[in-house]
């Protein structure tokens, strides 16, 4: 699809689209610790927000279930996109919010071995320097003083190293599925939330891992029904702003989720600043920029107007 001549002049208001769904993102884990404080574990959380979104996506767009009868891959793309979503949003409710953001946008590791895996694409010396780069940050953000291995602390790091993963994964299945149809794609991604989060809180349930969400309240379903609203309108913004601007500049914008969430989760005492989380965290980040800003790269990162981008 060729931008339109007028691209120059819509450039500030997709940039500020991106910047507000960049800051949804960063600041999701604070109404989703809320809603834990109100009872309401991450996963029933996540169960709750996407069925809300996925009865939203089925009344505009009723048909959009037909693309999974040529597309069966779009199962896999549900199942990637479910996990990125019940992994970040219990990793952020849990966890040091800086720790699980950093770990999360392990993207240049995961994305170079996951297209070398699945799009037989072979990375090239300068894909395999990012991936060096961002394994050389997560090692010093995982090396605590006293552990003789840079290995994940808790739950949390384990949640966001998992959904960092599931998330290239969804990006490259998105790029597989380009020829689907983009509501089929974004039922997909809705419907993974929906449908993981509801079976993995159902199974967490069970085992005593997880208790039943509480009565309905006002208490907390407003923060379910706050989230639901953002995230559709996080989408629709990502769709929007990176449809009028280039891929790379839309991967440098969105990094500002980062900033979003170290700077509200330091000031509300949710994270903790500390020289490795700045160093390790320094070259996950310049790893990431440079992965945006790479022109080697083989193909263009998805486009969120064909229904790509994070799963939301």
């Amino acid at each position: 699809m060729t931008a339109p001549a007028h691209r120059g002049r819509d450039a500030l208001p997709a940039a500020a689209a991106l910047l507000v769904n960049a800051l949804v993102w960063g600041l999701s884990w604070w109404p989703l610790r809320r809603l834990q404080q109100a009872g309401v574990h991450p996963l029933w959380a996540t169960a709750i927000i996407y069925l809300a979104s996925l009865a939203v996506l089925f009344a505009a767009r009723p048909r959009a279930w037909r693309g999974f009868r040529l597309h069966r891959q779009l199962w896999l793309l549900t199942v990637a996109s479910g996990l990125t979503n019940v992994g970040f949003n219990w990793a952020v409710a849990t966890g040091d919010v800086v720790r699980v953001v950093l770990l999360f946008y392990l993207m240049p590791l995961w994305a170079v071995l996951l297209a070398w895996l699945l799009l037989g694409e072979r990375p090239s010396g300068a894909s395999l320097s990012r991936m060096l780069l961002a394994l050389a940050g997560v090692a010093v953000v995982l090396k605590a003083p006293d552990a003789a291995w840079p290995v994940p602390e808790s739950a949390a790091d384990w949640l966001a190293l998992g959904a960092g993963f599931c998330f290239a994964l969804t990006n490259i299945m998105l790029r597989k599925l380009s020829r689907a149809p983009a509501e089929a794609r974004a039922l997909a991604m809705f419907g993974g939330g929906a449908l993981m989060g509801l079976g993995i809180a159902l199974a967490a349930s069970v085992h005593g891992i997880a208790a039943l969400p509480p009565a309905p309240a006002v208490s907390w379903l407003q923060y379910a029904l706050l989230l639901s609203l953002a995230f559709l309108a996080a989408n629709l913004a990502l769709q929007y702003g990176a449809a009028w601007l280039s891929a790379h500049s839309t991967a440098l914008i969105m990094l500002s989720e980062v900033v979003f969430a170290s700077a509200s989760s330091v000031a509300l005492g949710a994270a903790e600043l500390n020289g490795r989380i700045w160093i390790g965290g320094g070259l996950i980040v310049l790893a990431a920029l440079w992965s945006a800003l790479a022109a080697d790269r083989p193909a263009a990162a998805p486009r969120a107007r064909d229904g790509l981008g994070r799963p939301s």
